[in-house]
């Protein structure tokens, strides 16, 4: 076990001295360290696959913001790969993933194809016994979006018509994408991380009566089957999500991870679930007395004592301003709770 537990304390709902703090995305190009990482690979998809870059990069944000939590460095498309799939990364244009839209054509998922993520998360925890190591994968929807618009979107309108004119192939696509992630979380969960965080990122662009019928049943399997089989943390993260909060909350998950269009402290009131999140991420942007008012303002609306983790409501961005980045953890971990 790590020597500083605060985050699990927290996931546990045992007493904490104060509330833990780690962010999404808290190794990227706002960090200078990063940057200078990242020029020793070709590519984004070749660095997450360095496990010696990978590692260092890994370790960052607890050199230098002192965070409660290590998140392990990688991406969400990464399992991908194993499925048969081409993925890129285009410098200013974002992830590409060529798929020919035929569930039949997929590989079956090999996790030893992803041994450098294992090989992270023990080179990490071997590197550093401070605190808990995060391991983490994209859920089945947000995965299954990737491939079928080929990369980000704004609309998802091929994923949409994919899920209600080829409902067959897509409940299928969405087996594999679920039986895929379980695979990739276990040799996670078996290379030693102590907690794992699952994004739904895009699970908000639905309607309520979508995600019920096309997304919940396969989220609500996976967590399952990771809570019946592992004694570990599981953090579901959702954007968007204030439609199908009720479903979110029958989860199995431990904790919640919020974005910044719901109240924490209304979500506090309905659950006795441990919640994440939501500050907004936009307010990195502001100037420092605004952002420190606004940190403070959020963690004074946490009507609770433990079982509440401080993050963003979405990750760092590039061209975030590392001091304020660090402002915002110090004045998070010199937050007294009352």
């Amino acid at each position: 076990m790590p020597k500083r537990d605060l985050l699990l304390r927290a996931i546990h709902q045992n007493p904490i001295e104060r509330f833990p703090v780690w962010l999404m995305r808290q190794a990227g190009r706002y960090m200078k360290e990063y940057r200078e990482l990242r020029e020793k690979e070709k590519d984004f998809l070749s660095l997450c696959k360095n496990v010696d870059l990978s590692v260092k990069i890994s370790l960052l944000p607890l050199e230098l913001l002192d965070v409660d939590a290590i998140i392990i460095f990688s991406d969400i498309l990464v399992p991908l790969e194993g499925l048969g799939l081409t993925v890129r990364f285009v410098e200013g244009e974002g992830p590409s993933v060529e798929w020919d839209g035929k569930v039949g054509s997929l590989k079956k998922y090999d996790p030893e194809s992803n041994s450098f993520v294992y090989q992270i998360i023990q080179r990490v925890i071997g590197e550093q016994q401070e605190v808990p190591v995060i391991g983490f994968a994209g859920a089945p929807f947000t995965l299954a979006s990737y491939m079928i618009e080929g990369g980000a979107s704004r609309d998802f309108l091929r994923t949409k018509l994919f899920m209600w004119e080829r409902e067959y192939d897509f409940g299928r696509l969405m087996e594999i994408l679920t039986d895929t992630i379980y695979d990739y979380l276990s040799a996670q969960i078996e290379a030693g991380c102590h907690v794992v965080q699952i994004f739904d990122s895009w699970a908000g662009a639905l309607s309520r009566s979508d995600y019920e019928y096309h997304v919940y049943q396969y989220t609500d399997h996976l967590i399952g089957r990771m809570k019946e089989k592992y004694d570990i943390p599981v953090i579901y993260f959702f954007r968007n999500s204030s439609s199908f909060m009720d479903f979110a909350l029958n989860l199995r998950a431990d904790v919640l991870s919020l974005d910044w269009s719901v109240d924490i402290s209304e979500v506090s009131l309905k659950t006795d679930k441990v919640l994440q999140g939501n500050l907004e991420p936009a307010v990195l942007y502001a100037e420092e007395e605004t952002l420190k008012l606004k940190t403070l303002e959020l963690l004074r609306s946490v009507p609770r004592k433990t079982g509440y983790i401080f993050n963003l409501g979405h990750g760092l961005a590039p061209d975030m301003d590392f001091n304020k980045v660090k402002l915002l953890v110090d004045t998070v971990k010199n937050y007294n709770i009352p």
